[in-house]
């Protein structure tokens, strides 16, 4: 049964809006650098790590899609954890997610204004930072058709130039740069694995508004399998076509896709750069889109103050939307930009593996609304088991400082779960 403040959300979401949505926070700023990195540790093997990719968040998609369409309440991971497992797990997935978004959304933000603005003053930078997380806040404080419409706009506006670009690039590049299999070693191909899954996260942040899709057990598992599709197809062919025609040149460059695509047609690379700022602006709108439902999700349930779980005239959870803009846009201005990504890259992979496991036990369960759900290939282990086992090789690449920041990361979140739960007796 949901909740009075959940059926007053609206049912904005279909499978296209979901979809641009899914795909708007995937490809966003880190695709217009990582070709360089991915070239750095592989060389000529770059492309095989996105190939890689695609080997494991397929399965990761599948667990989304099963978890999605048994739980269609607002929450994303948050939901399925809690209705998998209870409320602890549930919490603690739910919260570590926000803080993962805040980071990611603080450093997109500042990689922005970066690229649009370079060389500004720290009071100017402070200035455009709230400026930037002002028009944000409007956008989707009007309402989530409004904002899933402006995501819509902008992953075509996005898409077109590198979808252009890939196409164009793989008739007139060199293969000979590219070697599939020369990889220098199992720790080059480990670091570049991480790199490959924080590229392709996203799709936990897109489904968190489950409470505001139409027919979500339908329409959760199309847009999630599209968006895959879309993106590991751009994903591949972006990498090819930098790798071939950069060749060595790939490795530390701070552009590369407008590079690329400067030798290959020169007022291209200005239409890169732009669409580079877009793609950044895009992943922001989607960030905060998602990611202010899993702050009205918590004060929905009363982990978080109940104020967050508030619902606007216009149906959004507007002290949501502003508490992650807030939050966010001081985070960016304070710059801790290389430990807030460090945080969230790998509790990225920790709330892969707690969907995955959901994914299995809502199976098990049998738990489904009154529409048939989407149900998992091979039986409910399979799928869920493969996911978990790719994840924990990749988690298996992380360093002790990158443990000991998630460590922290998850203590703070207990300490904030017991110190909510210790005050429900007397407030009520």
């Amino acid at each position: 049964m949901l909740s009075q403040s959940e059926q007053r959300l609206v049912k904005a979401l279909g499978p296209v809006l979901l979809t641009a949505a899914i795909v708007n926070i995937i490809v966003g700023g880190g695709i217009f650098r990582l070709p360089a990195q991915l070239s750095e540790s592989l060389g000529a093997a770059s492309p095989t790590a996105f190939l890689l990719g695609a080997l494991l968040f397929i399965p990761i998609t599948l667990c989304f899609a099963a978890a999605g369409s048994r739980v269609v309440s607002t929450g994303g991971p948050y939901s399925y954890l809690q209705a998998a497992f209870g409320e602890l797990p549930g919490f603690v997935a739910g919260a570590l997610m926000w803080i993962c978004n805040l980071a990611s959304s603080a450093g997109i933000a500042n990689a922005f204004v970066e690229l649009a603005l370079p060389n500004l003053d720290s009071g100017s930078r402070i200035g455009v930072l709230i400026g930037l997380y002002g028009v944000l806040s409007a956008l989707n404080l009007y309402g989530v058709a409004l904002g899933g419409r402006v995501l819509l706009a902008l992953a075509t506006l996005k898409l077109t130039p590198l979808i252009i670009f890939v196409v164009a690039g793989l008739f007139l590049i060199d293969y000979s740069q590219i070697s599939w299999f020369a990889i220098p070693s199992f720790a080059a191909l480990g670091s570049s694995m991480v790199a490959v899954v924080f590229a392709y996260s996203g799709i936990e942040t897109a489904l968190i508004p489950s409470g505001e899709v139409r027919d979500p057990e339908r329409n959760v598992p199309r847009a999630a399998f599209a968006a895959t599709l879309i993106v590991v197809a751009l994903y591949v062919g972006i990498q090819i076509v930098c790798q071939a025609q950069l060749g060595a040149a790939l490795a530390g460059d701070k552009t590369p896709i407008a590079n690329a695509a400067g030798t290959l047609w020169a007022p291209a690379k200005a239409v890169l750069l732009v669409t580079a700022g877009l793609s950044m602006f895009g992943l922001l709108m989607g960030n905060l889109l998602g990611s202010a439902r899993v702050a009205y999700a918590l004060g929905r349930d009363g982990h978080l103050p109940t104020a967050l779980g508030a619902i606007s005239a216009k149906g959004v959870p507007h002290w949501g939307i502003l508490a992650h803009a807030g939050i966010a846009c001081a985070m960016a201005i304070a710059g801790n930009f290389e430990f807030l990504i460090l945080v969230s890259g790998g509790a990225n992979c920790l709330i892969y593996v707690g969907v995955a496991i959901a994914a299995w036990r809502l199976q098990r369960l049998g738990l489904a609304t009154e529409r048939a759900p989407f149900t998992l290939p091979g039986g409910a282990l399979l799928i869920p088991a493969l996911s978990v086992l790719a994840l924990v090789a990749v988690l298996s690449t992380l360093g002790g400082n990158e443990w000991q920041a998630i460590g922290i990361a998850l203590v703070l979140l207990l300490v904030i779960y017991f110190a909510q739960r210790a005050r429900r007796p007397a407030a009520n």
